[in-house]
């Protein structure tokens, strides 16, 4: 394996500057209405001119006669996913597909699934699994069949910039399972379709979604121009294109637009795999490209619990500790959590064995999220190795285990671990799955004490519908035993008077918490399984304990509990006021 690279240990000289930023406003655009009309006619019609004779034209070119490389794949695979192909089926969050069954011209399967199959992840898993010799054949079958159907003609989702882009890294990442036959006519059409994929891209690269499917597909040109012969004019190209897209799609602080942890961990992926291209050739990687990586990280770790595991946010499920480690050591980045990523909308605070994260900042507009959550002002909470508060996730990860109507209610607020008020979503939820009207504006304010760190941040999701401003007050102690909280509710300035209304503050519980009610009804332990009891105390209100659910990274949902205060907002304005705090 080459080890050219580039990613020097960062020292906290060259860290991002997390310094704790006091005062900060967070804006959503105002116009978030997804794609406009003019737009979506224009996708139309630029997806129908794939099937054109100059689009046709645009994709001849020379044949290449091989590989310059073979790009090292660091990020190992899913096994299980490996081990069922080799069963003779496709495995993606607990649905199957039989190999033979599979029409690639024609899947029947959920659009995730789908992609899955169309950017060729599955080599990745196959490789966990087995070894060359024997899924050599597997892949050669699959490839195949995949060229039957897509080869000469371009369609979507086959030729989407991101499945584009993904396929031209894990193809050349794992050439030796796909060029290993001795069939020159089938090794010259797999060689040629990677020369023709990167033609495509070169025209469409920048149609692609802003945010991470851009990068993608920006990404493959970048691969494809060092791996393909004569590729010089083409490198330039694509590396202009993928710095545009990183801007374009990655906040200064090193958090993706969407601001999904899962997708943070993709762009992570994709990145590592992009240089790994630079190594195969023993070349050195642009400034840009290392540098973004290395922000990303530290954005991805502010997000771990203790356990390294992810927090559930913006649709994305618990991701397993070891899945982060191994994409985080992928990177060879090492770096610190960052404590306040502004943009990307996330506040960690880590005080003794406690971690607290918060949700600070208005959801990601429609156009850059398929799963975005109603979730600003929501909290995790973990002691150690152990999460107490979280919120339910998993939104983003449809599939055996979760239907889509269920993925849709775990994008409300109220599967989220904050205020809910008169039972509605502090950011709407359409009928066609986009996010619509709710917060733009968030307040945050952040200090850190010398007997701890005090967060105070508010947001304007309920105005317009209900006349209420929510604010939600976070005291940690500097030993992190004690979270001091206080949820307020203030009429909005310039409204009518806003009527009494019911609320409900919710803190769901992780799997392995068990709760009880104290006798006075005013407060619950938390019994962590092998682990602290926590107190959980209110001022005001009524306490119940309630059913929730709480989904890991594979998309597995768990049976678990919520604590539940229920009161009621005056018109005058309303405080409720709780404590979390480690007993012994």
């Amino acid at each position: 394996m080459n080890d050219q690279r580039r990613i020097p240990p960062h020292s906290a000289s060259d860290q991002p500057d997390d310094g704790i930023e006091q005062g900060k406003r967070l804006i959503r655009l105002s116009d978030d209405k997804g794609l406009s009309l003019a737009q979506k006619i224009a996708n139309h019609f630029y997806l129908l001119s794939w099937k054109t004779p100059l689009h046709s034209r645009r994709l001849k070119g020379k044949y290449p006669l091989k590989l310059l490389a073979v790009p090292d794949d660091e990020v190992p695979g899913d096994a299980r996913a490996g081990q069922a192909m080799r069963a003779g089926y496709f495995l993606f969050r607990g649905m199957k597909q039989p190999i033979e069954e599979l029409d690639f011209s024609r899947i029947d399967l959920s659009p995730d699934f789908a992609d899955y199959l169309h950017s060729f992840a599955w080599l990745r898993d196959l490789a966990a699994a087995t070894t060359r010799d024997q899924g050599a054949a597997i892949a050669e079958h699959v490839m195949r069949r995949w060229l039957d159907a897509h080869a000469q003609t371009p369609s979507e989702p086959a030729w989407r910039g991101d499945n584009a882009g993904w396929r031209l890294l894990y193809w050349t990442a794992y050439a030796p399972f796909i060029l290993s036959s001795g069939d020159l006519v089938y090794r010259s059409l797999v060689l040629n379709c990677i020369a023709r994929t990167a033609r495509h891209l070169d025209k469409g690269a920048d149609k692609a979604h802003v945010g991470l499917a851009r990068m993608v597909a920006w990404g493959g040109i970048v691969a494809a121009s060092m791996l393909i012969p004569g590729g010089a004019a083409r490198k330039i190209f694509g590396e202009a294109g993928l710095k545009r897209a990183i801007e374009s799609g990655v906040h200064p602080d090193g958090g993706i637009v969407c601001r999904s942890p899962l997708a943070q961990l993709n762009a992570i992926m994709l990145l590592s795999m992009v240089l790994a291209v630079y190594d195969a050739r023993r070349e050195t990687a642009p400034p840009f490209l290392t540098e973004a990586l290395g922000r990303a990280v530290g954005a991805l770790l502010g997000l771990t619990h203790g356990d390294g595991g992810l927090g559930n946010w913006q649709g994305a499920g618990a991701i397993d500790p070891k899945r982060v480690d191994a994409i985080v050591r992928a990177s060879r980045v090492r770096t610190r959590p960052l404590r306040q990523a502004r943009e990307w909308g996330y506040q960690r605070i880590a005080a003794g064995a406690t971690v607290v994260q918060v949700d600070a900042a208005p959801p990601p507009v429609a156009r850059l999220a398929d799963a975005g959550c109603a979730s600003t002002g929501a909290i995790e909470v973990s002691d150690g190795i152990n999460r107490l508060i979280v919120n339910c996730g998993g939104a983003a990860l449809t599939g055996a285990w979760i239907p889509a109507d269920l993925a849709q209610g775990l994008r409300t607020t109220a599967a989220h671990s904050t205020l809910v008020l008169d039972d509605s979503n502090s950011t709407a939820l359409l009928p066609d799955g986009t996010l619509g009207k709710g917060v733009t504006e968030v307040e945050l304010n952040r200090q850190e004490l010398d007997n701890g760190s005090r967060l105070d941040l508010s947001h304007d999701g309920y105005v317009r519908r209900l006349g209420y401003v929510h604010r939600r007050l976070l005291l940690v102690s500097g030993d992190g035993r004690e979270i001091r909280g206080e949820d307020m509710l203030t009429p909005a300035e310039r409204r009518r008077r806003p009527s009494r209304l019911p609320v409900h503050i919710r803190f769901h519980l992780a799997p392995g918490v068990e709760p009880t009610l104290t006798a006075d009804a005013m407060g619950a332990l938390l019994r962590i399984d092998l682990g602290a009891v926590w107190q959980f105390r209110v001022g005001s209100g009524q306490l119940s304990i309630e059913e929730s659910l709480w989904v890991d990274g594979d998309g597995r949902p768990h049976p678990t509990r919520q604590v539940v205060v229920t009161a009621e907002a005056l018109p005058g304005g309303s405080s409720f006021g709780w404590l979390l705090k480690r007993m012994g």
